[in-house]
């Protein structure tokens, strides 16, 4: 991967909707060699997928919480049983105290009890720790241009 498509990434993440012509005019190439770019990067796996992101509280997401799940076995293998919760977002193997770090939004706190109640049923979890945010200053995702390339990857 080349300064062109750190470029054309960062382009991509500002504004998934864009033209090629518009992204070619951006990096300086033609539309045809930026859709060319684009294509391998989508087969190379550096572009996972394209979505809207859309507004979490705007569809019902009012309550953010990230979840520290305690465990009494290894949970590296319960990866679907949290995935079958559509409102954990996100979750993590973790070092430290807890085993897991779930990212968990519910639209009222009965429902983030809720959830608890499932994660809590699911085998080999001992417990949970949830905390909730109270704002959200910001988010971002990890920018092209300035992210060091790992070894091995493209």
């Amino acid at each position: 991967m080349d300064h062109i498509d750190r470029a054309l990434l960062a382009q991509l993440q500002e504004d998934a909707t864009q033209s090629y012509a518009a992204l070619g005019r951006t990096v300086g190439l033609s539309p045809g060699a930026a859709h060319e770019r684009v294509r391998k990067l989508r087969e190379s796996g550096v572009i996972r997928r394209t979505t809207a992101e859309v507004d979490p509280t705007a569809i019902g997401g009012a309550f953010l919480a990230y979840v520290m799940v305690d465990s009494t076995s290894w949970m590296g293998d319960s990866a679907n049983a949290f995935a079958a919760i559509p409102e954990v977002l996100e979750a993590h193997i973790i070092a430290g105290a807890a085993s897991l770090l779930l990212k968990v939004r519910t639209p009222t706190t009965e429902q983030l009890q809720d959830v608890l109640r499932r994660i809590y049923a699911i085998d080999g979890v001992s417990g949970t720790q949830a905390t909730v945010s109270l704002e959200t200053f910001f988010e971002r995702q990890l920018s092209p241009t300035t992210a060091e390339p790992t070894a091995g990857r493209p």
